[in-house]
C-alpha cells in the first residue's frame, strides 16, 4: 500500500487526507498542534461553558463546496444551525439592510432596489452548483454552466465601489452589497471585489450562512471521525522541520504557506521556484474580540438581533474609505467590522440566559495597534448599551492569530492577498499549482486555488494532482467518484 503524509490538519489538509484514504492509500496526518483542525478550532475563551470559535465561524462556502457537500459528514455527527436571517448590515438613522435566505423576501424589503438587487445577484443564485463548482476550480474549463460563469464574470470582474453605486440606488443596499465585497479583504477600488459580493449573497440565497452546531471544531472532529474510518492516523503535536523528515512515505502533502514551504524544503527547490515563493504577498491582517455576554445584543434596529452575522460599517462610501485605509497601511477609527453572534443560530454555545459574540477588523499585515476600544464603539454605534452587556473579553491581534496557527502570516486569514495578480496564480502562475517541484511533493494550503475560505477545494486539487501522477492502491478512483459528488 502506497503512503501519504500530509503536514497540517486544516481544512485542506483534512480534505486532503480523507480523499487519499478514500482511494486506498494509507494516510497518516502530521500536526504540530495540540488538536486537529486548524482554523477550525473552539475553546472557551473567556469564560467557562462560553463555546468560541476561535478563527472560522459562518460557513457558507463549506456548504456549498463540492468535496465536502458530497462527503456525508452528517453521519459523522455534522450538524448545521441557520439564524433567522443571514446577514444584517444596520444604518445609522435608518432601517437595516437584511439579506435573507429567500430572494423574493430580500428583494421586497429593498423597496426600489429589488428589482436592481434580483438582477445583480438572482442569476448566480439561480445557477447554484454549476457556478459554485466552476469557481472552485478556477483553472480548469467548466464542463456545463459556461454562461452561469460568464454572466457572474461580467460583473464580478468589477470593483465593487464601481458597480454597487451604478447598479443599486439606495444605501441599504448598497452598503450591504459593499460589506459582502469588503470579505475579500481588498479595497474595494480593486477588481474582483464585486465578485466576492455576488457570490456571497447567492450563497445565503442558495444555502444560507450557517454555523456548526456545538463549534467550529466538530467539523473538524467530523472530518477526523471520516479519515479514521478509512484507517487514518493522525499524530498531534509534532512539528516538521524539514520535508526530507518524511522520505519514509511516498507522497508528501502540504497544508502551510508559501513562507513555511521555504522553511520545510527550501534547500530542495529549484532556485526560480523559490524565488516565487519569496514574492507571494500576504494580505492585511485581522485584529478579533470575542466576548462573554449575560444577555443579547441590544441592537437599536431589533431585526439586528434575528441575524448570525453582522456588517458593521455605515454606508457604502464608509466601508469603501475604511478598507482603502487598510489597503494603504493605515488604521481607521470606524473600522469595517465583521461580527457574529453565533448563539442566535446555535444556543448551545452559552450557558442559558448567555451569549457569545465576536468580531474582526482588517488591519495593516502584522499591525501591532489594539482596535478593541474602535471595534466596540462601532458595536455601540448600533447596539447602544453593548458595552454593559460584556462579562468577558479575550482578543487576539495578528501576532497572537499566527501564533495560533502558523498559516495567518502577520494575522492574515485569506492565505494571501486575493487582487487579481494572486486570484488564480497562487502561489505563482502554474498548471497545476498543488503541484512542488520536488518528488510527489504537493501543496494543499489557502495559498493555492481556489484560495481562503473554508471549502476544502485546496486539498481537493492538491488529491487530485496526486492521484494523476502516482496512480495509487485503487487507481481508477479519483476525488470526485469517491464522494465529492451526490
Amino acid at each position: 500500500m502506497s503512503s501519504v503524509v500530509v503536514v497540517g490538519s486544516g481544512p485542506n489538509g483534512l480534505v486532503a487526507a480523507v480523499l487519499l484514504a478514500d482511494c486506498g492509500f494509507d494516510v497518516e496526518v502530521i500536526e504540530a498542534a495540540a488538536l486537529p483542525g486548524g482554523g477550525l478550532h473552539t475553546s472557551e475563551l473567556t469564560l467557562p461553558g462560553f463555546r468560541h470559535d476561535v478563527c472560522a465561524s459562518v460557513y457558507p462556502l463549506a456548504l456549498a463546496s463540492p468535496v465536502l457537500r458530497g462527503m456525508g459528514l452528517e453521519r459523522e455527527g455534522l450538524r448545521w444551525a441557520h439564524s433567522p436571517v443571514a446577514l444584517a448590515h444596520p444604518l445609522d438613522g435608518a432601517a437595516a439592510g437584511l439579506l435573507h435566505r429567500s430572494l423574493s423576501r430580500t428583494a421586497a424589503e429593498l423597496g426600489e432596489d429589488g428589482a436592481r438587487w434580483r438582477t445583480l445577484v438572482g442569476s448566480a443564485a439561480a445557477a447554484g452548483d454549476t457556478l459554485v463548482d466552476a469557481l472552485m476550480s478556477p483553472l480548469q474549463f467548466p464542463r456545463r454552466g459556461h454562461r452561469d460563469l460568464l454572466r457572474y464574470g461580467t460583473a464580478g470582474v468589477l470593483p465593487a465601489a464601481w458597480l454597487a453605486p451604478a447598479a443599486l440606488r439606495g444605501e441599504p443596499a448598497r452598503a450591504m452589497f459593499a460589506g459582502l465585497a469588503a470579505h475579500s479583504a481588498l479595497h474595494l477600488g480593486a477588481p474582483l471585489t464585486s465578485g466576492y459580493g455576488v457570490l456571497l449573497a447567492a450563497l445565503a440565497h442558495r444555502v444560507g450562512w450557517p454555523v456548526v452546531v456545538g463549534g467550529s471544531d466538530q467539523l473538524a472532529a467530523a472530518l477526523v471521525a471520516r479519515l479514521r474510518s478509512r484507517g487514518g492516523r493522525i499524530t498531534l503535536g509534532r512539528k516538521v522541520i524539514d520535508v526530507r523528515e518524511l522520505s519514509y512515505a511516498d507522497a508528501v502533502v502540504l497544508d502551510v504557506g508559501p513562507r513555511q514551504l521555504l522553511e520545510l524544503a527550501g534547500p530542495l527547490l529549484p532556485a526560480s521556484y523559490a524565488r516565487g515563493l519569496r514574492r507571494f504577498r500576504s494580505g492585511p491582517g485581522v485584529f478579533k474580540v470575542d466576548w462573554a455576554l449575560d444577555g443579547p445584543v441590544p441592537w437599536r434596529d431589533s431585526r439586528v438581533a434575528t441575524a448570525a452575522t453582522v456588517h458593521l460599517g455605515g454606508t457604502l462610501g464608509q466601508v469603501v474609505a475604511a478598507e482603502r485605509a487598510v489597503a494603504q497601511g493605515r488604521h481607521v477609527d470606524r473600522p469595517f467590522v465583521l461580527f457574529g453572534q453565533p448563539t442566535v443560530a446555535d444556543p448551545s454555545r452559552a450557558p442559558r440566559g448567555g451569549h457569545i459574540a465576536w468580531a474582526y477588523c482588517h488591519v495593516p499585515n502584522s499591525s501591532t495597534r489594539d482596535m478593541t476600544a474602535a471595534i466596540e464603539a462601532q458595536v455601540e454605534r448600533f447596539a447602544p448599551g453593548f458595552a454593559e452587556r460584556v462579562i468577558g473579553r479575550h482578543v487576539m491581534g495578528p501576532a497572537q492569530l499566527q501564533a495560533h496557527n502558523a498559516n495567518l502570516i502577520g494575522g492574515d486569514i485569506a492565505g494571501g492577498s486575493a487582487d487579481w495578480r494572486q486570484f488564480l496564480f497562487r502561489p505563482m502562475p502554474a498548471r497545476e499549482p498543488w503541484v512542488v517541484p520536488i518528488r510527489n511533493t504537493y501543496l494543499c494550503s489557502a495559498s493555492t486555488p481556489p484560495g481562503g475560505g473554508v471549502h476544502g477545494m485546496g486539498g481537493f486539487h492538491a488529491a487530485g494532482a496526486l492521484l494523476r501522477r502516482m496512480g495509487g492502491p485503487t487507481s481508477s478512483a479519483t476525488p470526485w467518484g469517491s464522494g465529492s459528488r451526490t
